[in-house]
């Protein structure tokens, strides 16, 4: 019975249980996302959380086991390809991913796809089977350290100079391509060359641990190896080559210190054979500037030497112009008191110490400097040398301006009044058309000249509201301001200060014209200009063009760039104005080294002023690493400009007398001095003659073509007498060729700069003249040129003029007085008129006439008797003071035995007639007498000398 129980109950479990199979009523179940790691070259998948699907169908059978996995695509569709799922145990649910095939980690490192469980169903044959949800698998493959590394290069090259520690002379690199950060990183490199002078760190840099020396080792060979992290080293180890270069100095080689100019050159290479060495350092900017010192020189530069006056002339410049610091004279006595400075040009040059140095210009000058169209010239060197620095006027902290020029003149109905002045760096023109009406208008410039206490010139034309500024002969265009404030209205009076201002009108009291006295009187003017100041000069009317300006002040000497059409790509030059600053900038070396042998010194001057002018170069260098950069120190020379050949000015043409009877003298027009006057300029220069198989040296001279710019004709002797005589000169000829003329009675002067044509014709037309009745036998004129202001001259010309006279002339009284003057004068000689032949139409006239040697002759033998006479008495003396010391006369007598008389007798006529020379020596001697032979020429003159008490006499 119980054994029937028991299987009655079994059987109703069984039946249950095919029952409860029947009803599948649950999905499996699974994580949502899975991390899953494999190892390259491995097919299995390890997941985090572990892969099992569960199922609350179980524990029925097949309703709750898992049957299997499904793997689908990824995001990317890809994945389910090299990944399938299987089931490990259907009851657990556990599972396995793994690979289909080894995986690279090289090729994918990682692969994403999902994966879902599903049940068996109802039965064996998985009838009404559920899937679960679909979870994300993100699979990494693991890296294996399969691969070494490898070097980019099998072989390192690199150049280095010697005696140097490099931080870095060349960087070695190796790659490895395993996938993952452990394996694909290098950690470390080495040198497996024993005993080599470098190191080498984990980035493969290598650097030498030692200084390197060309000589001992020229080329360092050694190898090098890489190590990966998983100390994997390379396939390959490379080569590292270092080849030591000899020293290099970073900088300018072929510098020349000392530069030669020789004058009438034109335009030399200043560095010919210079280039810039930077020792393989990679630049990518290069400047280098330049710069030529010509302060010291002239005012600023060589220019022309000629005056100011006659360089207008050659410039073509409009005449017209007023001086305002004139040379002092009696005619121009308002600069007598101002300080003058000696100036290298020869002009004159003013000093002001901005306190008591100030030029009150007259009045009948400024009178003839109305209107409103007028151009302002000047030099001008602020501060200046050799000038005591005046106590300066100051409102509150604020230096006042110093006044250059002030100036208030009449027009026609109305006065205008304008002020230069300069302030800091800033230069300022104060213009008031009409002072009674019109507002003021400021002209302001801002200029480094201004206050670089340097000579530069200022040019200042006005063309009323126009104004156009030149320094240095370079336009400069100002600021306009029109709103100047609450200014009193300038006086209506006419008048002109050069270096300060004055006060307003009811602070003036009485003035001096010069100069201000320290103390009291110091506040009457306002601004005073501290600085020098030269050739300031005003012409009222039209200006000058810009091309005369030029003319006038540009420098003739300077930097130059010899030719820009082989300037290179990228190079840029740029000069300053006064051509003083030559700048070079560029990116090439290789054009930058020919761009600078192509600067250029030129000066045009035929006669360069000597001397030497400071060189300096400075170069500055940008490098693409800029704190290895090199740094080039400043260059430092000096240009010598040699002394010119000195050109021989050769007056000729002219005898060394001209006899005329005297009424031509006493014509209208006088006698020309000169009419066959010739000037001749030449040169002369060494000639190298050891080339042409000569010994020693020899001069070639050279005609050129010159300007004189002035003559002199001047009266030997007394000057001319108003009264009696005068120079004519053809004012004519003169007035077309510009030139200035002086005549006095001590001299006539021609200055001007002209050619040597103009200047021969104008001193051919010179003409002495006498007034009737003005007895004269001889007058001596010395004529002499000189060019470039006075720097060269002529050789001294002088022509005596002989006046041949009748007799019947010559038998009044006052004729006879002045014959004897003439005859009597130290330095004339009466055999000179015998030397001329006498014009055939005066048949009355004798050479020089019997009145005349009867007067000599008389005068003659009077001077002779009265010198026979003087020593006959000291002769005599003598006797009686040796008698009576006749004990002493060993030592006390006069030893006469090298007594040498120079007797000069009256030539000509008293040679011809034997006037005797009579001496007589001094002591017991007797007197001598020498007769001149009658053959004996003008110049002879006689010598006897005493060899002893009884010697004999000598002639020579």
């Amino acid at each position: 019975m119980d054994r029937m129980n028991f299987l009655s109950f079994l059987l109703l479990c069984l039946t249950s249980v095919a029952s409860g199979n029947k009803a599948n009523k649950h999905k499996p179940w699974i994580e949502t996302e899975y991390q899953g790691i494999v190892m390259e070259n491995d097919n299995t998948v390890l997941l985090n959380p572990p892969l099992f699907a569960l199922d609350k169908d179980a524990p029925l059978h097949y309703a709750g086991e898992i049957c299997g996995f499904r793997v689908h695509n990824g995001p990317l569709g890809s994945g389910s390809v090299q990944f399938e799922a299987v089931v490990l145990d259907r009851s657990t649910g556990e599972g396995l991913v793994r690979s289909k095939e080894p995986l690279d980690c090289e090729s994918q490192r990682e692969h994403s796809f999902t994966i879902q469980a599903y049940d068996c169903g109802e039965g064996p044959d998985g009838v009404n089977s559920k899937k679960s949800h679909k979870a994300t698998v993100h699979v990494r493959v693991n890296d294996v350290n399969e691969f070494s590394p490898v070097f980019v290069e099998r072989r390192y090259e690199a150049s280095v100079p010697e005696g140097r520690l490099f931080d870095r002379i060349v960087r070695v690199e190796a790659l490895d391509a395993d996938c993952s950060p452990q394996y694909s990183q290098i950690c470390f490199y080495d040198i497996i060359t024993p005993n080599v002078p470098f190191a080498i760190d984990n980035d493969g840099n290598i650097k030498n641990t030692e200084p390197l020396d060309s000589k001992r080792q020229r080329v360092h060979t050694f190898w090098v190896t890489a190590f990966d992290c998983g100390k994997n080293r390379a396939q390959a180890d490379a080569q590292v080559v270092v080849t030591v270069k000899p020293s290099c100095k970073p900088g300018w080689i072929g510098w020349t210190k000392r530069v030669e100019y020789t004058p009438g050159s034109g335009s030399i290479p200043l560095f010919p054979s210079l280039h810039l060495e930077t020792c393989e350092e990679t630049v990518w900017n290069i400047q280098a500037t330049v710069e030529l010192q010509t302060g010291h020189i002239g005012k600023g530069c060589d220019r022309d030497s000629y005056s100011d006056r006659s360089v207008r002339r050659l410039c073509g410049a409009v005449r017209g112009e007023v001086d305002l610091l004139p040379p002092p004279s009696p005619a121009a006595n308002w600069t007598s008191a101002l300080p003058t400075l000696p100036s290298s040009d020869s002009s004159l040059v003013f000093s002001f110490n901005g306190s008591n140095h100030v030029a009150v210009v007259p009045d009948s000058v400024v009178s003839a400097l109305s209107g409103d169209h007028f151009t302002l010239q000047l030099w001008m060197r602020r501060g200046g040398a050799n000038i005591q620095a005046a106590t300066t006027q100051t409102r509150g902290n604020r230096k006042e301006e110093e006044t250059i020029v002030c100036s208030t003149v009449k027009n026609d109905d109305s006065y205008s009044h304008y002020s230069l002045s300069v302030h800091g760096c800033r230069l300022s023109l104060f213009y008031w058309p009409d002072v009674s009406a019109a507002r003021p208008v400021k002209f302001l410039w801002k200029l480094e000249q201004v206050c670089d206490s340097e000579w530069h010139h200022l040019s200042l034309s006005v063309q009323f509201p126009s104004v156009t500024l030149y320094v240095d002969g370079v336009t400069f265009d100002p600021a306009l301001i029109h709103d100047n404030g609450a200014i009193p209205n300038p006086a209506a009076r006419q008048r002109m200060f050069i270096g300060a201002c004055w006060e307003p009108e009811e602070k003036q009291k009485d003035i001096l014209n010069n100069t201000i006295p320290e103390g009291k009187d110091s506040v009457r003017y306002v601004g005073g200009y501290h600085g020098l100041l030269s050739g300031v000069t005003v012409r009222p009317g039209s200006v000058e063009p810009h091309s005369v300006v030029e003319c006038l002040y540009a420098c003739r000497e300077g930097l130059d760039f010899g030719d820009l059409e082989t300037l290179g790509s990228g190079m840029k030059v740029h000069v300053n104005p006064s051509q003083s600053v030559l700048v070079l900038e560029g990116d090439d070396i290789e054009s930058f080294n020919r761009a600078v042998q192509q600067v250029t010194y030129r000066n045009s001057l035929r006669f360069a002023t000597p001397g030497v002018r400071p060189l300096k170069l400075t170069t500055s260098l940008r490098c693409f690493n800029e704190e290895s950069c090199l740094s080039l120190k400043q260059l430092e020379g000096y240009l010598v400009v040699l002394q010119p050949d000195a050109p021989q000015i050769s007056l000729s043409g002219v005898g060394p007398h001209l006899a005329r009877p005297a009424p031509e003298f006493e014509g209208p027009r006088g006698v020309p001095l000169f009419p066959e006057l010739r000037i001749v300029c030449s040169l002369s220069h060494a000639v190298n003659t050891a080339a042409q198989g000569m010994e020693g040296g020899a001069l070639m001279s050279d005609a050129v073509a010159h300007t004189l710019d002035g003559c002199e004709v001047q009266p030997l002797g007394e000057e001319l007498n108003q009264e009696g005589e005068e120079l004519l000169v053809d004012m004519d000829v003169v007035r077309e060729r510009g030139l200035e003329i002086i005549n006095t009675t001590a001299y006539i002067a021609i200055t001007g700069a002209e050619s040597i044509s103009v200047y021969e014709d104008v001193l051919r037309s010179v003409r002495y003249r006498l007034t009737k009745g003005s007895a004269r036998f001889e007058r001596r004129f010395r004529l002499s040129c000189s060019e470039m202001n006075g720097r060269y001259t002529s050789n001294e010309l002088t022509l005596e003029v002989n006046f041949l006279h009748s007799l019947d002339s010559l038998y009044h009284p006052a004729h006879l007085m002045a014959s004897q003057q003439q005859f009597l004068h130290p330095f004339h000689h009466a055999g000179e008129l015998s030397g001329h032949a006498l014009p055939n139409q005066h048949r009355n006239s004798v050479v020089p006439g019997a009145a005349t040697v009867i007067i000599m002759v008389c005068v003659g033998f009077l001077v002779v008797m009265v010198i026979l006479g003087v020593f006959r008495i000291r002769s005599i003396h003598r006797r009686g003071e040796g008698s009576r010391g006749g004990a002493k006369e060993g030592n006390n007598q006069w030893d006469d035995s090298a007594l040498t008389i120079i007797v000069n007798p009256m030539e000509s006529y008293e040679s011809r007639m034997g006037i005797s020379a009579d001496t007589e020596g001094e002591g017991e001697e007797d007197e001598e007498v020498a007769e001149s032979p009658d053959d004996a020429s003008d110049d002879q003159r006689i010598i006897i000398k005493k060899e002893g008490r009884n010697g004999s006499a000598r002639r020579y």
